[in-house]
């Protein structure tokens, strides 16, 4: 159903302000517009893009998240490492704090954890139960099959799964990955986003393509004059 023509375009669209779940737990957070957090997450560090979502049971760390991702329940994203090779792999040698006075936590094992960040584009969707692990970076429009572990890059536009996850397909040719690219609708305004649901939803991404290139070269073209 079609919004009224005369209606306030800040009618049309709901608080963009986050969505936390009361049992999620949140430390060092940055969330974006219409980021939304499930129940039982835990973040650390982490940066949600706007539209971004995580489902139930999610655990993030040390992680950038783009715009619109779709994030499944009990996914992982940086799952901990540890130091195989020391005489133990046991958190004991690097947070002793939690068992002894006077050991502080290992601070150059966090600064390498820090520095192992994952980054996750635009437009990902992840399956229930994926496993990232440290300093994986997920390209736009990606898609991560349920209970994949990802150990190492995924490029943009295309699918993997399986453990350790692999390429399977890509989810567009590549002139049409590369036009969405350009097109970059996940940093439209979300007046913009309103207008195109419709054609979202109903046209062939061709089609698609075609009619809001279009629309942005004639913009463009009104904007300068």
């Amino acid at each position: 159903m079609e919004a009224p023509a005369e209606i306030e375009e800040d009618v049309r669209v709901r608080s963009s302000e986050p969505r936390i779940h009361p049992t999620a737990e949140l430390k060092g957070v940055k969330l974006g517009r219409f980021a939304e957090i499930g129940p039982r997450c835990v973040l650390r560090e982490v940066t949600v893009g706007d539209f971004s979502y995580f489902e139930r049971g999610g655990e993030a760390i040390y992680a950038k998240i783009g715009k619109f991702c779709s994030i499944a329940a009990n996914v992982r994203i940086n799952a901990l490492t540890h130091p195989m090779e020391r005489l133990t792999t046991h958190k004991i040698s690097y947070r002793p704090n939690e068992y002894f006075r006077y050991r502080p936590v290992d601070s150059a094992f966090r600064e390498r954890r820090r520095e192992a960040r994952v980054t996750i584009g635009h437009d990902v969707w992840i399956g229930h139960g994926a496993v990232i692990m440290p300093g994986v970076a997920i390209g736009n429009g990606a898609v991560i099959g349920a209970n994949a572990v990802v150990t190492r890059d995924v490029a943009p536009y295309s699918i993997a799964a399986g453990v350790p996850a692999k390429a399977l397909r890509q989810r567009f040719p590549d002139d049409i990955a590369a036009r969405v690219e350009r097109l970059a609708w996940w940093d439209w305004p979300a007046e913009t986003l309103f207008e195109a649901l419709p054609e979202i939803q109903t046209l062939p991404i061709e089609a698609f393509l075609d009619r809001w290139e279009a629309l942005q070269r004639a913009r463009s073209s009104v904007a300068e004059k």
